[in-house]
């Protein structure tokens, strides 16, 4: 079984119903456990101006799947969701990014993990550390050191 991070994150068509429906998805993948998740964050935008605020969250999930075979499951949901990949960094659905996979570093063309941005965003190292906060990353950082360098900014716990 394989351990990975999911990062979610909608902006569209009621963001909050997006993530919290695709969490229950994600808990009935095939040959997958949906271990936890943190809460859910607003945030702003990353990207082109005028776009609504985000809300994320990121999960941890055991699997069976190969790192690719769990990108195309998770690329399945967010079609579902009506996911369209029109503006780089544009407004979404739904989005599902695999942050990490066990202590894997993975570079093809499909798919890189560790995601390539994670360390710099507040939206996913924070929702990262609720659910594992003495992670170190396959480079052997510890998640704690890169939230020292990315700042909470704006981002904020929602109640549901």
């Amino acid at each position: 079984m394989r351990r990975c991070f999911i990062g979610l994150g909608s902006n569209l068509d009621e963001p909050l119903k997006q993530v919290s429906d695709a969490l229950r998805e994600l808990a009935q993948l095939p040959q997958t456990k949906l271990l936890r998740h943190s809460q859910l964050f607003r945030s702003d935008p990353v990207g082109p101006a005028g776009q609504p605020d985000y809300i994320n969250a990121v999960a941890e999930i055991e699997t069976e799947l190969t790192p690719i075979q769990l990108l195309d499951q998770l690329q399945a949901i967010e079609q579902a969701h009506q996911r369209r990949r029109i503006v780089h960094w544009g407004p979404r659905t739904l989005d599902l990014d695999i942050l990490l996979v066990d202590s894997e570093t993975i570079a093809t063309e499909r798919l890189k993990v560790p995601h390539p941005y994670m360390h710099e965003r507040e939206f996913v190292l924070y929702p990262l550390a609720q659910i594992a906060p003495d992670l170190k990353l396959p480079d052997g950082r510890r998640l704690e050191q890169l939230l020292e360098q990315c700042p909470m900014g704006t981002l904020e716990p929602v109640a549901l």
